[in-house]
């Protein structure tokens, strides 16, 4: 597998281009580790409109080498950070795919990153769900959503979500997807850290913090986890302040014990007048709702002035899953 940091595609080849959102999980309740390491999940995902877009591309016969050939480039915001090799999640969904399919899956991938890398916003996730959508336009496949959706859940737990998009309750381990209803627009504001959470440190704090309460870390020991219902009606009502009083977070702990600067962020936002606040499922990006697009502006540029958070973001939401850009035939 060859490696690029920023170089596009060749022109003159055939290629699809498709971007794919961040997600913010409003609600993020955890249950106890089951016996496969895994924690059930209830948690109702947001698509917001911060993108990431991936470009398939034919490899030329002199590049493509072996069977199975995937390259990776990346450009944009934090490109130095993400991997370039066998362990990029949309090389893994590309190489699914083409296994799958029976196809010889030669394929140049180019990421355009703006999706905060390793905050808890499902780049990756949004990266594999883009591929898997770019590769099967570019090799002519017209994969059944349910296959493509089946496939997304082997490569990670957010992967389905970013296919999707909109708003969902995320069960088992979040891969199975329920609709949500959501009012109107809400308006949201991201506070980027420097550095990122690995998500398996982030479980394993969680699991820690609970069995240091005196408590046990298993599915005997902790309740099943639920949406709440408050959360849902004031989803459906459109009602952004209910919202933000509803935002829930059970990884929060852990991720602010692994990152105790964190809570300086959250108080920052609050401070100025966030109508909720959390950390973006494991962190470190925390997520501010805002009553409008003018609040949010206000709110991004008081937590850059705050000093506690290395960039702020604003977005709205729901916002579609992934979605065809551009396609171009060889001349």
């Amino acid at each position: 597998m060859s490696a690029d940091r920023a170089t596009a595609p060749a022109p003159g080849t055939a290629s699809v281009t498709v971007r794919a959102p961040a997600k913010v999980n409003v609600q993020l309740a955890v249950g106890g580790r089951r016996a496969d390491g895994f924690h059930a999940l209830a948690t109702v995902f947001h698509a917001v409109s911060l993108y990431d877009e991936v470009t398939a591309s034919t490899l030329p016969a002199s590049a493509s080498g072996e069977q199975g050939t995937v390259r990776i480039t990346v450009s944009g915001a934090d490109a130095a950070q993400v991997p370039t090799d066998g362990d990029n999640l949309a090389a893994r969904a590309a190489t699914l795919l083409a296994r799958r399919a029976g196809v010889p899956g030669a394929v140049h991938l180019h990421i355009a990153k703006d999706i905060p890398v390793a905050g808890g916003m499902a780049g990756g996730s949004a990266d594999a769900a883009a591929a898997l959508l770019a590769c099967d336009r570019l090799w002519g496949l017209d994969t059944p959503r349910a296959t493509l959706l089946e496939l997304a859940a082997e490569l990670g737990s957010d992967v389905p979500f970013s296919l999707v998009g909109g708003t969902a309750l995320g069960t088992g381990r979040g891969e199975r997807l329920t609709p949500v209803e959501v009012g109107g627009t809400l308006h949201w504001v991201f506070a980027v850290a420097d550095g990122g959470l690995s998500t398996p440190a982030v479980y394993a704090e969680c699991d820690r913090l609970r069995r240091t309460d005196g408590g046990g870390d298993g599915e005997a020991d902790v309740p099943a986890p639920e949406a709440a219902p408050e959360l849902l009606a004031a989803l459906r009502a459109g009602d952004a302040k209910a919202v933000g009083a509803a935002l829930a977070n059970d990884l929060q702990p852990a991720a602010l014990s692994l990152r105790p600067a964190l809570a300086a962020t959250l108080r920052a936002g609050r401070e100025a007048g966030a109508l909720g606040a959390l950390v973006s499922g494991s962190g470190p990006t925390c997520a501010f709702l805002a009553e409008d697009a003018e609040a949010a502006g206000r709110l991004a540029t008081a937590l850059e002035a705050s000093g506690t958070c290395r960039a702020a973001r604003t977005a709205t939401g729901e916002v579609p899953g992934a979605v065809l850009l551009a396609a171009a035939d060889s001349p």
